[in-house]
């Protein structure tokens, strides 16, 4: 059942004019609060004079790389696994044990070996991204049609064709879906990286405004961020429906 937009906005709206009465009727004065009409000012002026549009930068493109080298890696590594039940089994206790470290927990190793920058947070992202890429699309290879394996064989495709005209085209909804939910890894990471101890993008942003006791360009960089993520995942199932159709909502499982 689709969800009317307008009445979607009536409590966050309601909400924020309930919270902007309160600021201005109690004069609030924090250090980690701001009012909504405060937040919008930071914002409108954050992009006058155009600092975080060169944060947006900084952080999606460390984010889009990491999500392409991360997707490859991952999909590279599921088709094979899928398709071979014997080097999935060698290597799943190396996958298990390697899958559960927190991306985060890479930061001194990274910092040691590629410095401050956008490498370190390339690596960071892309190892984020490899798992989810890596187990939808090792299950989408494993539930392909049985039938069109057969086909592929009866056919003698050669590996590489059997993949690129019957695998991948298969399980490409599935495949799309670990895409779209790498992409919001990728975006959480690489600001968490930011924060953590990078100095650019739009996490090296909300530091600074902590830093500098401005909780009103702190709380317009985190609306900035939500927004950003929502575009993303809004313009991400748009592309999957029109792909894919039912085929997607069947492969989401929504």
């Amino acid at each position: 059942m689709t969800t009317n937009p307008a009445k979607a906005l009536i409590l966050p709206l309601s909400l924020l004019a309930a919270f902007e009465i309160w600021a201005r009727a109690t004069h609030l004065q924090s250090d980690s609060l701001a009012s909504p009409s405060e937040i919008v000012m930071a914002l409108a002026g954050a992009f006058a004079d155009l600092s975080i549009l060169a944060a947006t930068r900084d952080t999606l493109f460390s984010a889009f790389a990491g999500l392409a080298i991360g997707t490859v890696i991952g999909l590279a590594l599921g088709i094979a696994f899928g398709i071979s039940t014997t080097l999935d089994r060698l290597m799943e206790v190396t996958v298990e044990a390697i899958r559960p470290i927190p991306s985060i927990a890479l930061l001194p190793i990274a910092l040691i070996a590629l410095g401050f920058g956008y490498r370190m947070e390339i690596v960071i992202v892309a190892f984020a991204c490899i798992w989810p890429v890596l187990i939808l699309s090792r299950a989408a290879v494993r539930s392909i049609e049985p039938r069109l394996m057969e086909v592929a064989r009866a056919l003698r495709l050669p590996p590489a064709q059997r993949v690129w005209k019957i695998v991948i085209p298969a399980a490409l909804p599935r495949i799309f879906v670990a895409f779209r939910l790498s992409a919001g890894i990728a975006l959480i990471v690489a600001v968490t990286v930011e924060i953590a101890i990078n100095p650019l993008g739009l996490g090296a942003g909300i530091m600074l405004a902590q830093q500098a006791l401005r909780p009103d360009l702190m709380l317009a960089y985190l609306v900035w961020i939500g927004v950003i993520g929502y575009a993303l995942n809004v313009l991400l199932i748009v592309a999957q429906n029109r792909l894919f159709g039912r085929a997607a909502l069947s492969g989401d499982g929504q």
